[in-house]
């Protein structure tokens, strides 16, 4: 009986080396891929990792409560699987577009992750009417230089709209002392965030008793930076043509007024809409442009899209 069991033992560990082997080499591919999509879904506890930090700023996770908040966005991120993998995609096209501006600034690279939990990376519109990738507020983006109107909304520019949200930060950053608040009063103001530390006694965000949003955001931020810098880890599997791409494209200068946009994309080769998927902070189908400002718009190189 003892030599049937280590016979068994031993067949035992051949057949799980095998598996490990067969996971290893099993890497995503076309002749693969369908396969796995099939046959190999698992849902696990997942270790948080003790080297956490966002904006080279340490998570304390020693902190019971800390861990526990953290593991639940690392949980939730991974495991709403169809939009984790949207953000792989969308951050393949957007973050090349984000992260020369942040970088100029001199803000660190982990904002690019505060645009996607504030907006998945695309251009929506909050119940508040906060709008964009940045979801910029009416009243932010016009003290930073912003048009905002019924026929321009330059919230919906993304290089404009990651340059006000810059300066933002940056006066954030002199304010707190610390990326992490800065990062916080994106969400909560920094009226907000300042009176929550006077009133609470404390000098940090995660010593702070704060509202369900912000007090899950900082954590919201870190979880999808592991998950998008770690996707085998938590177990997503793409190949990079299954990644959205970045469509090159060339500016063209416009300082008068458009009477119509549809003529106007017909004379680039494209049609109106495709001009303005690449320029959604145009709002009409013309340009009325009273004050001669100089525009740029966004028109796609030739060969990306079929000819109207």
């Amino acid at each position: 009986m003892k030599t049937i069991k280590n016979l068994l033992a031993v067949v035992g560990l051949i057949c799980l080396s095998g598996l490990l082997i067969f996971a290893v080499q099993d890497a995503p591919s076309d002749n693969n891929l369908e396969k796995k999509i099939y046959n190999d879904y698992n849902v696990y506890a997942l270790n948080v990792p003790d080297d956490l930090n966002f904006a080279n700023e340490a998570l304390p996770l020693e902190n019971p409560d800390i861990l526990e908040r953290m593991d639940r966005e690392l949980l939730v991120n991974t495991y709403w699987q169809s939009n984790a993998l949207l953000m792989f995609k969308r951050s393949n096209k957007y973050f090349p577009i984000i992260e020369p501006i942040l970088e100029k600034h001199g803000v660190p690279d982990d904002f690019k992750y505060l645009a996607v939990i504030e907006s998945g990376l695309q251009n929506v519109t909050s119940p508040a009417g906060a709008k964009g990738f940045w979801q910029i507020m009416k009243t932010t983006g016009r003290e930073n230089g912003l048009e905002i109107n019924s026929n321009v909304d330059e919230r919906y520019n993304l290089e404009l709209a990651t340059e006000v949200a810059c300066k933002y930060l940056l006066k954030a950053k002199e304010r707190f002392g610390s990326w992490t608040l800065a990062a916080a009063s994106y969400n909560a103001g920094m009226a907000g965030v300042s009176r929550r530390l006077k009133s609470q006694g404390v000098d940090n965000y995660y010593d702070l008793l704060l509202g369900e949003e912000t007090g899950r955001y900082l954590f919201r931020i870190v979880a999808l930076k592991e998950i998008l810098n770690h996707p085998e880890k938590y177990g997503f599997n793409f190949r990079n043509k299954d990644l959205y791409k970045t469509i090159p494209t060339y500016k063209v200068a416009v300082d008068t007024a458009v009477t119509d946009f549809v003529k106007f994309s017909e004379g680039f080769g494209i049609n109106y809409k495709i001009l303005k998927l690449h320029n959604p902070w145009l709002r009409e189908g013309h340009l009325n442009n009273k004050s001669r400002k100089q525009y740029f718009i966004e028109i796609p190189k030739d060969g990306h899209y079929s000819n109207p």
